[in-house]
């Protein structure tokens, strides 16, 4: 007697009742986007720090808002609420149901109105200046390192050159002086004015780390098949640099992006510590910082507040940059 061997399929109906799967229901083809993201969501850090950074975006994007609600602004005084020393009367700095984080010693205006503002001239700044420097060194890296020859020569002994160049000796040189050659010495110098300068000064130093990235991927993926088969086709020079090879490195662009925003936040704040960046009118961290140095002992929640806010906005970026490189790294375990 002979025995016919049994469809494998058969059997599975056999055992399921009947109910067969579509064929191919079991394996979903996703992008690298797709795989990306189900990494980053599996990863608990980089959904706190995410959800982290999303709290400070917004509330820096509702700074008018909160204005409102609060019924303070950031240059209103409260002399009434200090003592004969210019102290805040009551407990941690002044903290009350109407000055929540309590008032500045001296000149009495409350805290965290200007938290808020300076959080938001913090994060445009370096979101601005990243975006700059990012679209810079995208274009230099990705021009020099496909094309070769004399111009990329030139474009890395320019990156040699700004990165030999002392980024503070620089600034604390180039920031006064650019300033008195549009204002004198005595006229007060815009916020506008010396935020865009700070961009400048940033983009000016930051497009370099970018662009060394990006021109040593674009060598590595000139020789690809795709891009000579690209090539064979008749592909123009923009198609090549914008549809052939610049999707291809999404990935170290958003993780350099993400890392470059917390340095800039930190450099902006320290060129406003030492008096080079923005001045005392305008609300920053680093102003913030400076003044509270003279009252560490008298009313420490002065230096907690802006010093804790400044931490935990920088500790979130870096550590969602970490979990995006992760992601969007294909050999993560992640």
């Amino acid at each position: 007697m002979s025995v016919s061997p049994v469809d494998p399929a058969t059997l599975a109906e056999a055992e399921t009742g009947g109910d067969r799967p579509e064929a191919g229901a079991g394996f979903v083809g996703r992008s690298p986007g797709q795989l990306a993201r189900a990494r980053l969501r599996r990863d608990r850090t980089g959904l706190v720090s995410g959800g982290m950074l999303v709290f400070f975006v917004l509330v820096a994007l509702a700074v008018p808002l909160i204005e409102w609600a609060y019924g303070i602004g950031p240059r209103e005084q409260f002399q009434s609420r200090l003592d004969g020393f210019g102290m805040p009367l009551g407990y941690a700095g002044g903290v009350t149901g109407e000055h929540w984080f309590g008032l500045e010693p001296g000149l009495g205006r409350d805290i965290l109105i200007r938290l808020v503002h300076g959080l938001r001239t913090s994060l445009f700044i370096a979101v601005a200046a990243a975006v700059i420097t990012a679209a810079i060194g995208v274009v230099l890296g990705t021009v020099a390192g496909y094309l070769g020859g004399w111009l990329d020569a030139v474009v890395n002994w320019v990156t040699d050159l700004t990165l030999a160049m002392p980024f503070l000796i620089i600034a604390l040189a180039l920031i006064p002086t650019i300033a008195l050659r549009f204002y004198g010495q005595r006229d007060e110098v815009p916020a506008g004015f010396q935020i865009g300068v700070l961009i400048a000064i940033f983009a000016l130093f930051g497009w370099t780390s970018t662009a060394r990235l990006v021109r040593g991927q674009v060598i590595a993926l000139r020789e690809r098949e795709f891009v000579d088969a690209a090539r064979a086709s008749g592909a123009g020079l923009g198609h090549m640099l914008f549809r052939q090879l610049l999707p291809n490195l999404w990935a170290p662009i958003l993780v350099s992006f993400s890392l470059a925003v917390p340095a800039y936040i930190t450099s902006e704040a320290a060129l406003s510590f030492i008096g080079v960046g923005l001045t005392d009118a305008t609300p920053s961290f680093g102003r913030m910082i400076y003044r509270s140095l003279d009252y560490l002992q008298t009313d420490p929640a002065y230096v907690f507040f802006p010093g804790i806010t400044i931490f935990a906005l920088v500790f979130a970026f870096n550590l969602f940059g970490d979990a995006l490189r992760d992601a969007l790294d294909p050999k993560s375990s992640r």
